[in-house]
């Protein structure tokens, strides 16, 4: 069964119950709106905006937004991309797209007006729907974007380059349309992080949207008890695959606009949220607000909330040992993936397995695991290797690349660019991206080894370990570290706590500044590595290395 046959299932089982609610903690009036039949709360004492849709008036919205591209002449093969912030209207028109039988194109709410119009010749997209935060961008490249394709604005005053979205949708039918979609037919296109360049597209079946649905409900057991809080951002696998587990359960979901500690807290505690995906600075911003009493567990309603797990990069064991001492009954969880293979869930670490923290995990529902060496032999217990993962969620190809598809897939397996290795239990622990691997005079060393210990000083908030070049050794290890907020701390101290590593992989250069990281949490490695790499080459020319430390 195609995935759009969940959503009409939920509308006809449970039509008048809530599907979806948005909340955005920093607008404080409710201003215009650009539903008619959506439920308003007006805000409360401290100006708590929130708007709510059925689970009938989703599959309605959805079914309006498919009649009217199927009116445009959009149909199986036609591509249709999103360039909208979280919002109500993002999975309608998600699944609106999906009822054409036509491709979902999601883009990154970060691309740059150049990347925007990489993207949409890329996918070869004949329709871009986007919101208002995105009318600078797409005006300075409408003459290129708008040439061969059709531009759709959802919001208010909508810019006289585009049509209005409203006025479309306002005269189409809320009826399903009926189009035969199979489980192989194509459904979404979904883009690489672009670390190395720019985006990849990576093509996806329905089948595989399918069984990220029952890879997300076996793993976390959703039920239409539960309360799903959606804040990272729904271009990416990541949010909507885990938010696919309301879908297939009829559950409902709420999408929080905003990360700060207080927002989550809140937002838990008003809807009653059972279930929270976060991501590691989000998780390690709340308990820097617990340990500093800013924020007070005793102020909210948290009783309820049973689960918490965290995806997108590796955890650091001792931010899951800090979160139980202060959430000692919630079950936890990480899993694993890549938009290659449909988002997380092809390893996952377990509810039960907690004694475990560190690891990635073992196989997910319906996938296999392998990790192999440079030959595509299977690596020894203990030793690293590549990890490959094979399932029905792996992707089809890299949209009109063949070249790079066959480069990570060969006989079924996808061959993820991730370093892995296997202790004697079968439980999986990530190393670090091939890539970042930092070769320090014949020695491999792994960043997230060393930032998982750096970690554990209570004065770091964050920290990412890069390579920096170095004459006599090749690379040295440098660890970029951002501070907790009003704390001191120096480099000799750094130096002195790290005493306790091996010789070998101790920083060889200490660097005090703020770690960036994508919108899915992952660090930003390629922009250190551009940034401080070129400083340092800079100073060779001068004599100054650090491999004598």
């Amino acid at each position: 069964m195609p995935i759009i046959d969940f959503l009409e299932r939920n509308a006809s089982l449970y039509g008048d119950e809530t599907a979806l609610v948005e909340v955005n903690p920093e607008q404080k009036e409710p201003g215009k709106v650009t539903w008619k039949d959506y439920e308003l709360i007006q805000p409360t004492s401290n100006q708590y905006y929130r708007r709510e849709i059925s689970w009938s008036v989703f599959n309605e919205k959805a079914n309006r937004m498919a009649n009217m591209l199927l009116a445009r002449g959009i149909q199986k093969g036609n591509k249709v991309g999103i360039l909208m912030m979280n919002c109500l209207e993002w999975l309608p028109i998600y699944f609106g797209i999906l009822k054409t039988g036509a491709i979902a194109v999601p883009l990154n709410f970060r691309y740059s007006a150049d990347e925007i119009l990489y993207c949409a010749d890329l996918a070869e997209l004949d329709i871009l729907v986007f919101g208002p935060e995105f009318i600078g961008r797409i005006e300075s490249v409408e003459e290129k974007l708008g040439k061969n394709r059709v531009l759709i604005y959802v919001g208010n005053s909508c810019p006289t380059f585009a049509e209005d979205y409203n006025e479309l949708v306002s005269f189409c039918s809320s009826k399903d349309p009926k189009i035969y979609i199979s489980d192989d037919d194509f459904a979404a296109i979904y883009f690489s992080s672009g670390t190395t360049g720019f985006p990849k597209a990576i093509l996806h079946r329905h089948r595989s949207l399918v069984h990220s649905c029952k890879v997300e409900q076996a793993h976390h057991g959703q039920t239409r008890d539960d309360c799903f809080l959606c804040i990272p951002p729904l271009y990416h696998t990541g949010a909507k695959m885990h938010w696919f587990g309301s879908l297939i359960s009829g559950s409902r979901a709420v999408i929080l606009k905003g990360t700060k500690a207080e927002y989550v807290f809140s937002t838990v505690s008003r809807e009653h949220c059972t279930i929270v995906w976060l991501l590691v600075p989000w998780a390690q911003d709340i308990l820097d607000a617990l340990d500093s009493g800013k924020l007070r567990i005793e102020d909210y309603k948290l009783s309820q909330w049973r689960l918490m797990h965290i995806g997108a990069q590796p955890v650091p064991p001792s931010l899951i040992k800090h979160w139980k001492e202060y959430f000692p009954d919630h079950d936890y969880d990480t899993n694993y993936g890549l938009s290659e293979s449909i988002g997380p869930g092809c390893v996952h670490l377990g509810v039960d397995h907690i004694y475990k923290v560190g690891a990635i995990g073992v196989p997910g529902y319906g996938w296999e695991c392998k990790i192999v060496d440079k030959n595509d032999n299977p690596v020894k217990q203990g030793e690293a290797g590549e990890l490959c993962v094979k399932g029905p969620g792996v992707m089809v190809e890299y949209y009109n690349d063949p070249k790079a598809t066959a480069e990570v897939l060969k006989d079924g397996w996808l061959y993820t660019g991730d370093a892995a290795m296997q202790d004697k239990d079968g439980f999986i622990y990530l190393v670090d991206r091939i890539k970042d691997v930092i070769v320090s005079g014949g020695e491999n060393l792994y960043p997230v080894q060393i930032e998982d210990f750096l970690r554990t000083n209570d004065k770091i908030h964050d920290v990412a370990v890069i390579g920096l070049p170095d004459k006599r050794l090749g690379e040295i290890a440098g660890a970029i570290i951002q501070l907790k907020e009003g704390v001191e701390c120096t480099e000799e101290e750094i130096n002195e706590f790290c005493m306790a590593l091996p010789r070998y992989k101790r920083p060889k250069k200490v660097i005090f500044a703020d770690v960036p990281r994508n919108p899915t949490g992952k660090i930003e490695k390629p922009l250190l590595r551009k940034k401080y790499g070129k400083e340092y080459l800079v100073a060779y020319e001068n004599e100054e290395h650090y491999s004598e430390k």
